[in-house]
């Protein structure tokens, strides 16, 4: 009998994994990245970095906290070296940015601090600091949370006070808890910070939370101004976000200038009035911002998590004697592939959703420039719900993800604990998910109740995106379809169900608001983002016949949302089962049967074209950074690879056999004598 080499067969699996999609690659990954040109870009850019020393990954899991934010830093200035040395972008440098699977401290700077300044400061403020902040010739943070509050905008305790006579702000930090904390950015490296402080005008009244540009730092040798104490807060759970260094700030009756007050909108006089602005949530423009991001941020790392699980599954064989004599490979289990291809059909949607996002919050942004805020409450309340659902999704992906990996998905070198630990957090910054949750219910009611307080007919014309479900609660349409034979082959099928599982939650919930169940918030938060989301899938699908895609390639793709769709139903079968919506038919007892059904047929239809669907993102083995996901199969090889670089394994004899291991076999051996 011949010797089996297991390592030569991951790299045979994944070839013939490969060769047996018929699909045309490149159409689907210029669809992901927005267009061929897109995708040139980010390779060019890809291929610059990767072929760059100072963008070396081999050492980094053996670092220390403090080695990875000195690390970060330099990867952070050699981005903009190589943005000079280029000639790139602002776009291009911020693909770079986006490229690296790093928390780098400028991240703050980049998607809160700049965004906000830019949207609120003044003009004159706007002509000083401007390019200072483009150019990164200052380094800025976005300061509002505090030790003892955080998604609680309105009790936060820094002070902002008015002086008429110097005509200053005094920015003061009344107690312990009113430390600036969490601060990405400002431990070490911020020179500047956009900070939240209550604004306290003259008598000393109260006018809430406002924006201050506040200087922290010496522009000549970065030390920390007179007044102010900073910090980092130390290291965070899981090892997670090592090189950003959040940082801790108390203020101590600092004075900055009365221009310093980013009031674009909000301004106080020089004899100490105030000037409303002319919508009174203007200031979440920036958190808004985050949030549209997160959305195609959250798909392209759950893009990794699958590639790499999708990868490992292919080539991993275990258990039982497949066809060609060996063990099966573990993506052909059902207990498998049902769990890492919703994964992947995850990716698929909020890859696309983002985008679609992304162009939403610049049309508000050009119209909050202008002063009009219509857009405003309803870009809220959807990027509130969507931020809950892809941060919720993201962290349960990853570590589907990494558990369907088996015991090598524990090893740092899988890639996917790294991932885990800096996405971690995503579900509580930005908005605790579980405090957003009730700003979605309460948008989603008052919703319902404009509803019926106007005309049924200006009442269609009126309902907008996010509310949109609730059309079906308009008589005639108010009657409850018949879903007995229902076909989930047929994505409308999945969209209405989602859509009536909402609308009945929310009209529950709405009759019966004073004797409420402790989580009716997350059913109907959840409920909410899930029918809009499935709504904009079905003019995705809709519209795939004009992206370029040839129509394999559209089928195939459209069975990704597809299975989105009934994978989310799925989920939501206990609010659907509660109102009565499903019946059992063709003889099954079960009214879920045909709906699973369809998750299993169309996961053995998806499971041909994994691969290609995962290589259609177009990661490179350097930014994936995964043993268990190379790009040629040989897992084993890698892993062995990476465990030689190991540390420990440079010496025969670890240091601590003489200082602990010696000892302890001595006494051992000494206590272990026979007694004369």
């Amino acid at each position: 009998m011949s010797a089996h080499d297991v390592n030569e067969q991951t790299g045979m699996d994944m070839l013939k994994a490969r060769r047996s999609t018929a699909l045309a690659l490149d159409s689907i990954r210029s669809f992901l990245h927005n267009g061929e040109d897109q995708w040139e870009i980010r390779s060019k850019v890809t291929q610059i970095l990767e072929r760059d020393a100072v963008f070396d990954k081999a050492r980094r899991d053996f670092m220390s906290r403090t080695e990875r934010y000195t690390r970060g830093i330099a990867l952070t200035n050699r981005v903009y070296e190589l943005q000079e040395l280029h000639s790139w972008t602002q776009h291009e440098t911020s693909v770079a940015i986006a490229t690296l699977d790093e928390q780098l401290p400028i991240s703050l700077h980049n998607v809160a601090f700049q965004p906000v300044f830019m949207l609120q400061a003044s003009p004159p403020l706007l002509a000083k600091y401007s390019d200072l902040i483009a150019t990164k010739g200052i380094l800025g943070c976005y300061m509002q949370t505090e030790l003892g509050h955080g998604t609680n905008v309105s009790r936060l305790e820094t002070t902002a006070t008015f002086i008429p006579e110097t005509q200053e702000f005094e920015i003061h930090s009344p107690t312990t808890t009113s430390s600036k904390w969490w601060i990405g950015g400002l431990g070490k490296t911020a020179t500047h910070g956009v900070v939240q402080a209550k604004l306290i005008l003259p008598g000393g009244k109260d006018l809430g939370p406002h924006l201050f540009f506040v200087q922290l730092r010496s522009m000549h040798d970065h030390k920390v101004l007179p007044g102010i104490k900073i910090g980092d807060i130390g290291p965070k759970a899981l090892a997670g976000f090592s090189p950003t260094d959040h940082g801790f700030a108390l203020f101590d009756h600092v004075r900055i200038p009365k221009e310093h007050m980013l009031s674009k909108f909000a301004q106080v006089t020089k004899d100490g009035k105030y000037v409303k602005p002319p919508h009174a949530k203007l200031s979440y423009g920036g958190m808004l911002y985050i949030r549209a991001n997160m959305v195609t941020s959250g798909g392209w790392l759950m893009a990794k998590a699958a590639t790499v699980a999708i990868r490992y599954a292919t080539v991993r064989r275990q258990g039982e004697t497949g066809p060609d004599g060996l063990e099966r490979q573990i993506i052909t289990y059902p207990s498998v592939y049902y769990r890492i291809l919703p994964v992947l059909s995850h990716a698929y949607v909020f890859i696309r959703l983002g985008k679609t996002l992304t162009k939403a919050f610049d049309t508000l942004a050009g119209n909050l420039a202008r002063g009009d805020t219509s857009l405003l409450a309803e870009m809220h309340a959807i990027t509130s719900g969507l931020k809950v659902v892809v941060s919720s999704t993201g962290v349960q992906d990853l570590e589907v993800a990494r558990r369907s990996m088996g015991g090598h998905g524990y090893s740092a070198f899988a890639g996917l604990g790294r991932l885990y630990a800096d996405y971690l957090p995503s579900v509580t910054y930005e908005g605790d998910n579980f405090v957003l949750d009730q700003q979605v219910v309460r948008a989603a009611l008052k919703s319902y109740r404009l509803l019926f307080s106007e005309s049924e007919e200006s009442t269609k014309q009126s309902l907008l995106p996010s509310s949109h479900y609730l059309r079906l609660l308009i008589p005639p349409t108010r009657s409850l379809p018949s879903f007995t034979k229902h076909d989930f082959r047929y994505p409308s099928t999945s969209i209405l169900l989602l859509e009536w599982r909402a609308a009945l939650i929310v009209e529950e919930h709405a009759r019966t608001v004073d004797d409420s169940d402790a989580n009716i918030y997350q059913r109907v938060a959840k409920a909410v983002t899930e029918a809009f989301i499935a709504a904009q899938i079905g003019e995705i699908i809709n519209t795939l016949g004009s992206t370029g895609m040839k129509e394999r390639e559209q089928i195939i793709v459209g069975k990704m949302y597809l299975l989105y769709l009934v994978t989310t139903v799925e989920a939501g079968l206990v609010d659907l089962l509660s109102f009565n919506v499903l019946h059992s038919s063709g003889g099954s007892r079960d009214p879920t049967r045909s709906l699973r059904m369809t998750i299993q047929k169309l996961c053995t239809e998806l499971l041909p074209e994994a691969i290609g669907l995962s290589d259609a993102f177009g990661f490179t083995d350097w930014e994936l950074d995964s043993a268990l996901g190379v790009y040629d199969g040989k897992v084993y090889e890698a892993l062995w690879k990476r465990v030689q670089s190991e540390p420990l394994n440079q010496a025969e004899v670890t240091t601590a056999y003489e200082e602990s291991i010696k000892p302890m076999l001595l006494r051992g051996q000494r206590q272990a004598r026979p007694k004369l």
